[in-house]
C-alpha cells in the first residue's frame, strides 16, 4: 500500500515498509532501532486513526510502553478485537505475555486494564481456529512443528493456567463470579466482549463484561448456582429481585433459570419448602413453568410439611408450602384441595386456643374453596360466639361482625336467636344516629332493614317504618329516664325532640315527655352548670313560656343569677337586660308575643322568638 507522506508522494519507501522495519526489529529485540522507525514513519505520513498502518503503529508502540512498565499508555494503545488481525502475531504476543506477567506482581489484582488487554490477546491466540497464526509463530521459533495433538493439549493447558492465575487473582481481589475475571476469561474464549480499558458499571468494581452476559455465561456453564451465591450476596432478600433493583432488571431471566434448575434439584432432594420458594421467585421473574418443572411443583406441594414417620409433620409449614404451589399452579384442583383440607384442619384444632388464627384458616378456606362445608361451619361458629360476647357486652375478638355476614348467617340459620338480636340491636343504633343528625332517609331505610331482619310481615310500607323509628327513639329516650348526668339528660331530649318531629309521633304523648325531660335537664344544670347553660338550653326554643311553671322559673333565676354576675363584672347594660328577660318570663307572657314587642318587617313565627332575648 503506497501511503503520501506529509510533504507529497516518497517514492523510496512507504508506510507499510517503515512498518515491517520496526515490527521486524522488535521481533528481532533490537528495540533501539523501532522507536526511531516508529518516529519516522510518524514525521512522515499522517496515519488515519481506523487505518490498518495505524492501528498495527498504535499496537507496536502498545508493547514498547508494556517493555517499559508504562501499563495507562500500553492499555490505551491496545487494539480492540475486530482490529487483531491487522496486527503481527509476535507483536500480540509480546504484549500479551508482559500483560499476564505484570498480572503475577504484587497489587495488581485490581488493575482491570492490564487484566483486560491479557484477556483479550490471549483468548485471541489460543483461540481453536487460530486465527492470528500463532502455531506458525511457535513452529518459526521452535524451529520444527508443532504435532496436531500437542497443539489442542497445549491450547487446552494455557487456557486452564490463565483461567487459575485470574481465579487467583479475583480471590485476592474479593470479586465475586460476576465481576470476576475468570468469568470475563470464559465469556472471552466464547464470544469476544471484553474491551481494552472498558469497565462495566453494573457489574461491580474492576468488572471486564457486562452483568446480563456474566449472568449468561454462568447459565451456559451450568454454574446457577454461582450465579444465586453471588447474587445473593449482594441482593440477600430475594423479594427485591429484581424489581427494586432498576439497574439489575437484565439479570431477571437468567436468575429465573437458575431459580428453576435449583428448584428441581432441591425436589430431588426433598427440600420441598426451599424447592417451591425458588420455584416462586423464578416465576415472579417472567419464567414460565414447563411440565417437568410443574410436576415438581406438584410433588413438593404433596410433601411439604410433612417427615416420613409423620413425627416432625408442621401443618403450618405445610400451609404455607401448599400456598406457594397453589399460586404455582391455581388450576390444580387436587393441590387446591389438599391447601383446603389442611386449612380446615389447623382452623379446627386451634379453635378453642386462638380464635383469630382459626377464623383467619377457614376464610382462607373458603377463599380457595368457595362454600366448602366445613370451613364454612367453622367459620360460623366462630360468628356465633362473637355474636353472644357482644351481646353480652363482653370485647370481641378480632374485628366486630360486619352486618352482610350476620345476615348470611341468619339466611343459612333462620332460628339463630343471637344474629337476630345482634342485627335487631345494629339497626337500631343506626337508625337512632340518622334520625338525630336529621337524615331521615337513612334513619327510615335502617328502621325498614331492621323490621325486614326481624320483623314477621314479609312487607311494610312506610307508616310501618316511621312508627318503628319513633318507638326505637323512645324506648332510647326511656332507656335514660333513671339517668341523673348530664349526658344522659341531654341525650333524652334530643331523642325526644327528634321523635316528635316525625310523621308516626302522633300515637304517643311525646310532647309531655319531652317537656319532663326537659325540666329535668334544667333543674340539673341549675345545680350543676353556670347560668348561662340553662339560658343556652331555654333559647333552642324547645319549651313555650307559661308551659311549666317550674321550667320558667329556672330561666328567670338563671337570668337573674347572671345580672347579677354581669353588674359585678362592669356590664350594667347587660344585667339590665338579663333582669328585664327575667321579669317578662316571670310574668308569663303570651306565647304570641315576643319579649321586646313586634318585629318590623319579619314574618312572625308561631312560637315564641327566645332568641330576641339577646
Amino acid at each position: 500500500m503506497q501511503v503520501e507522506g506529509a510533504g507529497g508522494p516518497s517514492p523510496d519507501f512507504t508506510a507499510e515498509s517503515l512498518l515491517d522495519s520496526a515490527e521486524q526489529a522488535f521481533l528481532r529485540a533490537e528495540f533501539p532501532v523501532v522507536r526511531p522507525l516508529l518516529q519516522q514513519l510518524q514525521g512522515e505520513f499522517v496515519l488515519s486513526g481506523t487505518d490498518p498502518v495505524a492501528v498495527r503503529y498504535d499496537a507496536l508502540l502498545g508493547a514498547l510502553a508494556a517493555r517499559a512498565g508504562n501499563w495507562a499508555e500500553a492499555v490505551r494503545r491496545c487494539p480492540e478485537d475486530q482490529d487483531l488481525d491487522e496486527v503481527a502475531t509476535g507483536v500480540l504476543h509480546s504484549l500479551a505475555l508482559n500483560a499476564l506477567r505484570e498480572l503475577g506482581q504484587e497489587g495488581r489484582d485490581t488493575d482491570a486494564g492490564i487484566a483486560s488487554v491479557a484477556i483479550l490477546l490471549w483468548a485471541y491466540l489460543l483461540d481453536e481456529e487460530d486465527p492470528g497464526n500463532f502455531r506458525a509463530l511457535l513452529t518459526e521459533r521452535r524451529g520444527a512443528p508443532v504435532a496436531d495433538a500437542l497443539w489442542g493439549q497445549g491450547l487446552a493447558r494455557l487456557r486452564d493456567r490463565i483461567s487459575s492465575l485470574l481465579h487467583a487473582l479475583d480471590v485476592r481481589g474479593g470479586r465475586d463470579d460476576l465481576t470476576a475475571w475468570r468469568t470475563a476469561w470464559h465469556v472471552q474464549l466464547m464470544d469476544p466482549t471484553v474491551v481494552p480499558g472498558y469497565l462495566p458499571t453494573d457489574a461491580g468494581p474492576h468488572a471486564l463484561v457486562d452483568l446480563e452476559e456474566a449472568a449468561w455465561h454462568l447459565i451456559d456453564e451450568g454454574r446457577g448456582g454461582d450465579l444465586l451465591t453471588a447474587f445473593t450476596a449482594r441482593h440477600p432478600d430475594p423479594g427485591t429481585w429484581p424489581a427494586k433493583l432498576p439497574g439489575n432488571r437484565t439479570c431477571a431471566i437468567p436468575l429465573a433459570r437458575a431459580l428453576a434448575t435449583r428448584g428441581m434439584d432441591r425436589v430431588r432432594g426433598g427440600k420441598w419448602s426451599e424447592a417451591l420458594a425458588d420455584f416462586g421467585t423464578a416465576v415472579r421473574l417472567g419464567h414460565t413453568l414447563p411440565e417437568d418443572e410443574r410436576a415438581a411443583v406438584r410433588r413438593a406441594g404433596n410433601n411439604v410439611g410433612r417427615s416420613r414417620t409423620g413425627g416432625d409433620n408442621s401443618p403450618l409449614v405445610r400451609i404455607e408450602g401448599l400456598e406457594q404451589a397453589h399460586v404455582l399452579l391455581p388450576q390444580d384442583t387436587a393441590l387446591a384441595a389438599e391447601l383446603t383440607a389442611e386449612l380446615v384442619r389447623q382452623g379446627q384444632e386451634v379453635a378453642g386456643s386462638d380464635a383469630e388464627e382459626s377464623r383467619r384458616h377457614f376464610v382462607r378456606a373458603l377463599t380457595v374453596t368457595p362454600g366448602h362445608p366445613d370451613a364454612r361451619t367453622g367459620l360460623d361458629a366462630h360468628l356465633r360466639a362473637d355474636l353472644h360476647r357482644a351481646l353480652a357486652g363482653v370485647d370481641v375478638v378480632g374485628d366486630c361482625p360486619a352486618a352482610e355476614e350476620v345476615r348470611d348467617l341468619l339466611t343459612r340459620d333462620p332460628g339463630c336467636v343471637a344474629a337476630r338480636r345482634w342485627l335487631e340491636g345494629h339497626y337500631a343504633a343506626l337508625a337512632i344516629s340518622a334520625a338525630v343528625q336529621g337524615r331521615t332517609a337513612d334513619a327510615r331505610h335502617a328502621a325498614h332493614a331492621m323490621l325486614t331482619c326481624v320483623g314477621v310481615e314479609d312487607t311494610y310500607d312506610e307508616t310501618d317504618v316511621d312508627a318503628q323509628l319513633v318507638d326505637l327513639l323512645i324506648t332510647a329516650a326511656d332507656g335514660l329516664a333513671s339517668e341523673r348526668d348530664r349526658d344522659a339528660l341531654e341525650r333524652r331530649v334530643e331523642l325526644l325532640h327528634t321523635a316528635l318531629k316525625l310523621p308516626g309521633s302522633g300515637e304517643h304523648d311525646i310532647r309531655k315527655e319531652l317537656d319532663a325531660a326537659l325540666l329535668d335537664l334544667a333543674e340539673h344544670l341549675e345545680t350543676a352548670a353556670p347560668p348561662s347553660d340553662v339560658i343556652e338550653l331555654f333559647l333552642r326554643d324547645l319549651m313555650r313560656t307559661g308551659t311549666d311553671g317550674r321550667f320558667d322559673h329556672v330561666v328567670t333565676a338563671a337570668y337573674l343569677h347572671r345580672a347579677r354576675d354581669r353588674e359585678q363584672a362592669g356590664d350594667p347594660g347587660g344585667a339590665r337586660r338579663d333582669r328585664d328577660c327575667a321579669e317578662r318570663i316571670g310574668a308569663g307572657l303570651p306565647p304570641q308575643v315576643p319579649l321586646f314587642g313586634p318585629v318590623p318587617r319579619r314574618s312572625r313565627r308561631a312560637d315564641l322568638e327566645q332568641d330576641t332575648l339577646f
